[in-house]
């Protein structure tokens, strides 16, 4: 599945806080029994949240190395070993089988799930069932996702921004001596998830069309909140291909709907999207999920890939 342009002045962010991960580790030498609160989070962003509210007090790794596909983690001993030696753990369960498996079996105290700190939905393709995803569904894929919870939460800033503060909450009360400083760290990120939903709400209000074209359905969150309709050509496999009926529906949907381009991935092929665009006589585009900043992302960190994700949905959608 499955990823510089800024909105945010790069000084106002560092003044927030809110720079990359760069006390963020995958390095499991890195973490637990040092001096500081260990989290050990899931991926990309459960581990950028963690770092922006534990600010200087928190030690942060992640068990999903950039550019690693999360659905695809396998748990090794040595990151087992990693959970127990940990303070916190930080997932999103649903997401990651392999992970929440990990984390049940540990002992570790504080196990903060963020599918707990907000209200998951159904979002499917986008209100469709395709011909071939009940097949693709069962391979390899969440048992949240194959009962239609999408636990792509993230993409939205409203809900991102609950799920920080129900971290912060759990950052307070496990590390009680830096209580102040977490619910200062908290304010600070949801007041900058703020104005990214103003500049989403903002950029996105009038367009010339309100249907994108997706690899994988992924932004059920992100376009329900901004009037949008997301339409995935395979479902919930990225790598699948998609069907000749279905290549041919959206063909005719592109040409009722104004559709200009289908977005892909960084973190997976862009043969299916490349391969619709192609018989569609449509472009393509870069729309990330955001599971993981690689050298391939657009941008340093959730921040500065979100404004290039709303910038490409400006030129997509035809914003005015």
């Amino acid at each position: 599945m499955n990823v510089r342009r800024r909105l945010i002045p790069a000084a106002l962010a560092s003044a927030l806080g809110l720079g990359a991960l760069t006390a963020c580790s995958s390095d499991s030498a890195a973490s637990g029994n040092t001096d500081k609160f260990d989290v050990v989070a899931s991926f990309y962003p459960m581990a950028f949240l963690a770092e922006q509210i534990g600010g200087d007090h928190a030690n942060v790794t992640s068990l999903t190395e950039p550019g690693q596909e999360p659905h695809d983690l396998e748990i090794s001993t040595q990151q087992r070993a990693q959970l127990e030696e940990a303070d916190a753990a930080l997932y999103l369960k649903g997401l990651q089988p392999a992970v929440d498996e990990a984390v049940g079996q540990t002992g570790i105290k504080t196990k903060i799930d963020a599918a707990t700190l907000t209200h998951l939905e159904d979002h499917g393709t986008g209100g469709h069932t395709h011909e071939g995803e009940e097949g693709h569904a069962e391979e390899g894929h969440s048992e949240e996702e194959e009962h239609g919870r999408d636990p792509h939460v993230w993409l939205d800033p409203v809900k991102y921004a609950e799920i920080a503060q129900g971290v912060g909450k759990a950052f307070e009360k496990a590390d009680p001596d830096h209580a102040a400083d977490y619910k200062k760290n908290t304010e600070a990120l949801v007041t900058k998830l703020k104005g990214l939903d103003g500049d989403f709400e903002n950029g996105l209000k009038t367009t010339k069309s309100k249907v994108f074209f997706t690899n994988h359905a992924a932004f059920g969150y992100l376009a329900e909140r901004y009037g949008l309709t997301q339409e995935a050509i395979s479902g919930v496999d990225p790598d699948s291909e998609p069907s000749g009926a279905r290549v041919r529906e959206l063909q005719q949907e592109a040409k009722a709907d104004g559709v200009t381009t289908v977005f892909y991935e960084t973190l997976v092929s862009d043969k299916t999207a490349k391969t619709l665009a192609r018989d569609a006589n449509l472009k393509t585009d870069v729309l990330d999920p955001i599971e993981g900043i690689t050298d391939k992302s657009r941008g340093d960190d959730y921040f500065q890939v979100m404004e290039a994700n709303l910038k490409a949905l400006q030129k997509a959608l035809g914003a005015k």
